[in-house]
């Protein structure tokens, strides 16, 4: 103790010395933000301002005091110092994951965060990201919390960040207007620059987030296809059918060998009379969006998360036509899809061969699918939520004995892995998941019971480091080829193709088509002969693949 007094002593004698106006204060640490929190804002900018240096640094500085107009407002002696630390730190854990993975920190994202489960977020907390937090985020906040604020009379006190406000603003709208054109332009094209920038990219996203959800506060839920009824193929079943839906998870379509990938990641799928359907592509590039669109009776352009929440879905139009229904979820939950209909969690089972530290791998459902397909008595549709493939820990979801790529990356800390280890254990995870799904075909086509079919579609993909990105949840406008292009497969046995008079070979001269989660909706509806108004044809595989004694029997 008495070694640290003279440090005390000098560190007391320096804040006594140092003393900054609330002003002050903000202009340094929007200045520290800036500099040391954006380094994918700089590396943008600097690509787009090649050659025009004088442009680039009327750009930034009209950023800057853009920024400094809005953060003014909070240059109070009792306000500045609690909004400038959560700036600092805000930025300090947004700046790791927008730098390090490319993620884009907007509405859709934060979204998905606020839904998302301890379990989950626990992986993305690495040693990197603590100590980035600690550097870029902890210690500057310490010296904001340090610093001793400079009194000020009341008037000044209370016009002066308004005045700054307003300066900042006119000098802003100058440095813009000198080049407005150009300025525009890169703004319209280049949208992925303020989608960029600390901590403004996720201030807004926050903002328009809480105003979504505040629309939606007391919202009530529409009935949709209370029109619903079975259709004659339920007319004299000789037995009781039962559809599986797997949601599957950050699958993408790439590098599935069954789409030409160059790795065998398919060896069980590929022997089995499937249908795949090669140009699939989905409603969003994360869960939180992706699962309830896919599921919507709304298309990808017309989907909205207020449309979602006040409106039935798919399931719930399978229930009002009398088919049980249900929903099997080994993943961060349903999403808001299995409200009205029986839901089981498979997450937290105590299964040691599937689950280890709170969470499951996929081979969780197949005791339990096999002893529920064993009892079913009545047309049954199972909706299986994977785990999948979710980052960044790919290396959790499979077992040790589908670790067939190597070498592969064993860490959520992917700069530690090479990006070859990264993609082997990402592909490891797909052939996992090639081997559930070929597993729970066996066991539907085993069961001489039932009427069984198996359709599978992923929520979204995944980038594994092309272009500087990782993991999902990009802004659509801007997203890769790898989130968006999805796999979707098909299998369905003789006893259901001969009771729901489905030509097989008709949808499978669709395996090239362009396909969407558009489609999932009403070509469930019509797999499943379940009439309603609410089923569009044109987006249904199945409408103009039925055999002619199913149409003159629904005619």
């Amino acid at each position: 103790m008495t070694s640290l007094h003279p440090l005390r002593t000098r560190l007391n004698h320096l804040r006594g010395a140092i003393a900054l106006s609330p002003l002050m204060l903000t202009v340094l640490t929007i200045a520290f933000v800036l500099v040391a929190d954006n380094g994918t804002f700089w590396s943008i900018g600097t690509q787009i301002f090649s050659g025009h240096a004088l442009s680039f640094a009327g750009y930034m500085l009209a950023v800057f005091f853009l920024t400094l107009a809005l953060f003014s407002l909070f240059a109070y002696p009792w306000t500045v110092k609690p909004f400038l630390i959560f700036i600092v730190l805000l930025s300090a854990v947004t700046s790791y994951y927008v730098d390090a993975l490319g993620v884009i920190i907007d509405r859709d994202m934060i979204q998905n965060v606020m839904v998302t489960t301890m379990a989950e977020s626990r992986h993305l907390i690495t040693a990197g990201f603590v100590a980035h937090v600690l550097i870029y985020g902890v210690l500057p906040a310490l010296v904001v919390a340090w610093v001793r604020l400079k009194p000020r009379g009341p008037i000044r006190t209370a016009v002066m960040p308004v005045l700054t406000c307003v300066v900042s603003l006119a000098l802003a709208a100058g440095l813009l207007m000198a080049d407005l054109k150009s300025y525009s332009s890169i703004l319209r094209e280049r949208k992925d620059f303020m989608s960029s920038y600390q901590p403004g990219a996720p201030l807004v996203g926050a903002i328009r987030y809480a105003r979504m959800v505040s629309r939606s506060t007391n919202v009530e839920v529409a009935s949709i296809g209370t029109d619903a009824h079975k259709g004659p193929a339920y007319a004299n079943p000789a037995k009781p059918m039962l559809t599986i839906v797997v949601a599957g998870e950050t699958a993408r379509a790439q590098n599935f060998s069954l789409n030409g990938y160059g790795v065998d990641t398919n060896p069980e799928l590929e022997k089995l009379p499937i249908i795949n359907f090669t140009n699939a592509h989905s409603c969003g590039t994360a869960t939180a969006v992706s699962l309830p669109c896919m599921f919507s009776k709304y298309t990808r352009d017309d989907y909205s998360y207020e449309k979602g929440i006040s409106t039935e879905n798919v399931l719930d139009v399978i229930q009002h036509a009398g088919l049980n229904v249900a929903w099997w979820d080994n993943n961060t939950g349903d999403k808001g899809n299995a409200k009205r209909i029986e839901m089981r969690s498979f997450t937290n089972e105590q299964d040691p061969r599937f689950c280890d530290a709170g969470e499951c791998i996929d081979g969780v459902f197949m005791d339990a699918l096999k002893a529920y397909a064993d009892s079913i008595t009545e047309d049954t549709v199972l909706v299986l939520h994977q785990m999948g493939s979710h980052g960044p820990t790919y290396y959790l979801r499979y077992p040790p004995e589908f670790a067939r790529f190597a070498p592969s990356c064993n860490t959520a800390e992917f700069k530690s892995c090479t990006p070859e280890e990264i993609t082997n254990a990402y592909d490891n995870t797909i052939a996992y998941t090639d081997h559930i799904l070929a597993q729970t075909i066996d066991l539907l086509n085993a069961n001489d019971r039932l009427a069984t079919s198996l359709i599978y579609m992923s929520d979204h993909g995944e980038s594994l480091g092309e272009s500087g990105l990782y993991l999902h949840g990009s802004p659509y406008f801007m997203a890769p080829e790898q989130q968006t292009h999805i796999p979707m497969i098909l299998w369905m046995s003789d006893a259901y193709k001969d009771r729901f008079g489905i030509d097989e070979a008709c949808v499978a001269d669709q395996k090239d088509k362009l396909l969407s989660h558009d489609n999932l909706f009403h070509s469930l509806l019509g797999m499943l002969d379940i009439q309603t108004a609410e089923r569009n044809p044109s987006l249904d595989i199945f409408a103009d693949c039925k055999l002619k004694t199913q149409v003159a029997n629904n005619e």
